[in-house]
């Protein structure tokens, strides 16, 4: 057994959680870098990016899960084919369709097993504050409130850590710290409808590419369109 600190993160292929990955990993962290596909869209790209990353990284170890339980429970653009992903606003305050309920708590209950099974310190995620405007289990609240759940709900010699480190953070931001850390952006994909290319004009895309804009760089991967969003900061 390692004496290093280890630490789940939640892989979700994006460049938030690339991002927090980053961060855990300056931190001193070994990695154990926990990806799901529940049966959204972009399932494919995603894992593919997750998988890529977690060889960046150099994870200790990577762990895939398939579950259908959110996609059949429904109510989000994500997992029903039926409904359609948004065009982006980024001034709305409205909670978007591309919701998935209570999805977060879904997934740091599974990487909180996963954490207790190989005694890690912690579980880390990449939401950030323009999530929580629009996803009520973005809120600091939320990883607050879930923080005494895994306190209760575990091992009494267990300490894990839920770690969100940018929920005072916008996207912004955390482009600007990722690009110092050299996070391999090329490798994320963030886009709600498309494997590829990304779309350009969903939620997920409008927030990313403004983001580069916003500090002046190119993001690397492909899209059909490429608005100027740098006015809706």
């Amino acid at each position: 057994m390692s004496d290093e600190d280890r630490a789940v993160v939640l892989a979700s292929g994006g460049m938030d959680s690339a991002t927090a990955a980053a961060v855990a990993k300056e931190r001193g962290y070994e990695l154990y870098m926990l990806h799901t596909s529940y049966g959204q869209r972009t399932e494919e790209k995603e894992y593919e990016c997750a998988t890529s990353q977690a060889d960046y990284f150099d994870a200790a170890d990577f762990l895939h899960l398939t579950t259908d339980h959110l996609s059949k429970i429904g109510g989000s653009s994500l997992t029903d084919e039926e409904m359609e992903v948004e065009e982006a606003d980024l001034e709305s305050e409205e909670i978007p369709t591309s919701y998935v309920p209570f999805r977060n708590a879904n997934l740091i209950a599974m990487a909180t097993s996963y954490a207790e099974a190989n005694d890690c310190d912690a579980v880390f995620i990449g939401a950030h504050s323009e999530d929580f405007s629009g996803y009520p289990d973005c809120r600091p609240e939320f990883f607050e409130a879930f923080q005494t759940v895994v306190n209760v709900g575990t091992k009494d010699d267990t300490q894990i850590c839920v770690e969100a480190p940018f929920t005072e953070w916008s996207k912004t931001d955390i482009a600007e710290r990722g690009t110092e850390l050299d996070v391999p952006y090329d490798l994320t994909w963030s886009c709600y409808r498309d494997e590829e290319p990304a779309c350009g004009t969903c939620d997920a895309c409008a927030f990313r590419l403004q983001a580069f804009q916003n500090i002046g760089a190119r993001d690397p991967i492909e899209y059909a369109e490429r608005p100027d969003y740098t006015e809706a900061e």
